[in-house]
């Protein structure tokens, strides 16, 4: 099941890109970041309240508290940039350097979490900063 939402989540991560690259024409990135976000807001917690998970909210603990701060921020600020290099470059050049957050994220993984890095990950890594040029240059 977690390979159909990962699908999904890429689809909707492409129509992202292509629906604010014409979106944000004309319009300042921070603004459309803003705008966007507002968006997302609404539609997590509705998520949340359609999904009767509201209860959960007072027994999340202090640590987990610290890191869904931490990573909301990193979002606002991947967002943030992400909207304004769309805004001043071509998408199709944009997404894929986005993309290498695959990238870095099995390294940080590798590096904080000790997940396994493999013969197979390394290669992977490789071909996506390899195949990351090609469509860059």
């Amino acid at each position: 099941m977690w390979f159909i939402f990962a699908l999904l989540s890429a689809v909707f991560a492409a129509l992202t890109s292509i629906l604010a690259k014409v979106g944000i024409e004309g319009v300042n990135s921070n603004l459309a970041t803003a705008i966007r976000t507002v968006v997302v807001v609404f539609m997590a917690w509705g998520m949340v309240f359609l999904t009767n998970a509201q209860s959960g909210l007072f027994g999340i603990g202090r640590k987990s508290w610290l890191f869904l701060i931490l990573s909301g921020l990193a979002t606002g600020a991947s967002w943030l940039c992400y909207y304004k290099a769309l805004q001043i470059g071509e998408a199709s050049k944009v997404v894929p350097v986005d993309k290498l957050s695959v990238v870095i994220t099995i390294v940080l993984a590798f590096v904080f979490l000790h997940e396994r890095f493999t013969v197979k990950s390394a290669i992977g890594c490789v071909l996506i900063g390899a195949g990351t040029l090609v469509m860059v240059l």
